[in-house]
């Protein structure tokens, strides 16, 4: 099952470095056998879900039998405190001395992987390319000492095999996810190729008429569509863009805010990959000229995800967007959100209040929806009726009665608050203010004695004030049901695993508006880049959160109309942070970095 003198070995050099101690040894000696089997039957199963087979085989490893113990250690080598596959590959590495990689799955050249080796012979011996030159090819592997496989690439390569170690957890799931995304779509191509037009561009549509599309259902096209899912679900991804090109098609996924090249579709196959997504989203498979709307639910490690779907026609043919609506980041402790504590202990005195109306803006992107979900879920209890009037629905809650809009019926927003009213609510969350009517509605339901949340579009949060009066809400009125607004940006966070100390110039510092700053070395963090945060220094985001609590003083100006440079000058005299100054802090404690800043915020001067 193992070598049982390779498992001596390892546990030595865990020793010797003082990761484990002699009594952790002898558990590994005496119960090992028993774990590689309970490791093997689990990752046969995992296999068969993965690969698509019904009977595979597989080898344990002497490192995956240690690193299942999950050894406690106190040493600067462990993991979190862990002693786990990571640490031992990288000092095994580092012992055999070999070059020990973390593979980051965006950064392969999905060709190369797929081509150098055949789908049998990666799943076999678990190996990948990862870099070719003329002279060299350099291969990642787990296990290092099987020379006989790389003996075969050699002669099979003709060229200089340079071996490096990796994860071999990592190394299973790109071999399954790339070759198993070649071969659905090499059988795809021979199943579709012959019969399904190539869509092509506007100059072809013409030639289109009359040909019966085929069935996107077909089994290899329902794994391609599996591998893109969990491609995207593994990554974090928000939004999975699929998009036709004049020779081909690409998938690409947006990941903490940027996109990332993924796939390549042949454009044979394309349609097909279209067709089943949107048989999954009840769409009309055999439109294809006019814009589409649908949604369907998946599962993923056991949660729930819902999936939003849209398609627009484009000159090289259809081009779908999926956005990602994962539980795990739509609904999140208010805590999580990026609110420093005098900002949240705010924002929690707006949503405990038993009447009155809440104001979230921001553009879109800026995590608004995140933050109304989150609030709602925070709130939420068997003594509240709450009701949300959304266009569409992003995620369905069964704690929440969601109402969507449909505008062909004339059921508009504020038909829907009309509505919403007589089923007793206390709380109403409304989508999005948009038009005089809907901003009205909302007053007077918060005016009548219920709590209402909802969106706005400005640019920061005085101006929301001067937007619902614009809208025609009375400003008396205005300021006698506003409890707070907050206005809202996403900056991506520094990657924990890679940030290291840096200074920012006097000049970023002047740009930022950081006062002080003259002549002084200001000292931030920034990330490296590795392969957790795939080499960009950032991994996940946060919210910078301008806040503006309603008092007394600031209900005055808004009774008399003032303009939002007065509003916004009394709120930072009360307190206020404005996206800018709340950036600042948040560099200064090592979040974010100054270009994060930039892109997200405007200093705009208050007259």
């Amino acid at each position: 099952m193992f070598d049982r003198e390779r498992l001596v070995w390892i546990l030595d050099v865990l020793l010797s470095r003082g990761l484990i101690h002699e009594g952790q040894k002898k558990d590994v000696l005496n119960r090992g056998d028993d774990q590689a089997r309970h490791i093997m039957l689990d990752k046969r199963a995992e296999l068969r879900r993965l690969l698509g087979k019904r009977r595979v085989t597989y080898k344990v490893s002497e490192i995956e039998v240690i690193a299942s113990f999950r050894f406690r250690s106190q040493t600067t080598d462990a993991e979190e405190g862990l002693v786990t596959e990571r640490v031992i590959t990288r000092l095994v590495s580092i012992e055999l001395g070999l070059r020990f990689v973390e593979i980051d799955p965006l950064q392969l050249d999905f060709k190369l992987v797929t081509e150098s080796f055949g789908g049998p012979f990666s799943e076999r011996h678990l190996v990948i390319a990862i870099e070719e030159t003329p002279e060299q090819l350099t291969v990642a592997m787990a296990d290092p000492w099987n020379r006989e496989v790389l003996e075969q690439i050699t002669l099979f390569k003709q060229k200089r095999i340079r071996p490096v170690m990796t994860l071999k957890s990592t190394l299973i799931q790109i071999v399954a996810e790339f070759h198993g995304f070649r071969r659905s779509m090499r059988e795809a191509e021979r199943d579709f190729g012959s019969n399904l037009p190539d869509l092509g561009n506007l100059e072809q549509l013409t030639q289109l008429r009359g040909v019966h599309e085929m069935d996107g259902a077909e089994q290899p096209v329902v794994q391609a569509v599996w591998y893109i899912l969990n491609y995207a679900f593994d990554h974090r991804a928000s939004d999975i863009h699929i998009e036709p090109k004049r020779d081909e098609a690409t998938v690409r996924l947006r990941i903490d805010g940027v996109l990332h090249t993924i796939h390549r579709l042949p454009k044979l196959v394309f349609p097909a990959i279209i067709s089943r997504i949107k048989t999954l989203s009840r769409m009309d498979i055999a439109e294809r000229r006019r814009p589409q709307d649908g949604r369907f639910k998946t599962s993923f490690r056991d949660q729930e995800i819902e999936l939003r779907v849209s398609t627009v026609p484009t000159a090289f043919g259809e081009k779908m967007v999926i956005r990602v609506f994962d539980p795990g980041v739509l609904l999140q402790d208010l805590g999580a959100l990026g609110f420093f504590r005098r900002e949240l202990l705010l924002y929690e005195r707006f949503i405990n209040a038993s009447t009155g109306l809440i104001l979230v803006t921001g553009p879109t992107g800026s995590g608004k929806t995140t933050t109304l979900y989150s609030t709602l879920q925070h709130i939420a209890s068997p003594r509240l009726n709450i009701c949300t009037i959304e266009d569409p629905i992003e995620m369905v809650h069964e704690a929440f009665n969601q109402m969507p809009i449909h505008r062909a019926i004339g059921f508009d927003y504020a038909a829907a608050i009309r509505h919403v009213l007589r089923q007793d609510p206390d709380v109403i969350m409304i989508g999005e203010v948009r038009d005089p009517e809907t901003a009205q509605s909302a007053v007077q339901a918060a005016l009548t004695g219920h709590l209402v949340i909802t969106t706005l579009h400005t640019n920061d949060a005085p101006s929301a004030v001067t937007r619902m009066i614009d809208l025609g809400v009375q400003p008396y009125l205005l300021s006698s049901v506003l409890l707070g607004v907050i206005a809202q940006r996403l900056v991506r966070k520094i990657c924990p695993h890679c940030a290291t100390d840096d200074w920012i110039s006097e000049e970023q510092a002047l740009a930022l508006g950081i006062n002080g700053a003259d002549g002084k070395r200001l000292k931030v963090k920034v990330g490296k880049g590795c392969v957790r945060c795939r080499g960009t220094g950032y991994k996940g985001r946060t919210g910078l959160m301008e806040v503006m609590p309603m008092t007394p003083r600031l209900a005055k100006l808004v009774a008399t109309g003032a303009p939002s440079q007065e509003v916004k000058r009394e709120a930072l005299n009360d307190g206020m942070l404005t996206l800018r100054d709340y950036g600042i802090k948040k560099l200064g404690r090592g979040e974010t970095t100054v270009e994060e800043i930039m892109a997200a915020t405007d200093d705009f001067a208050v007259y």
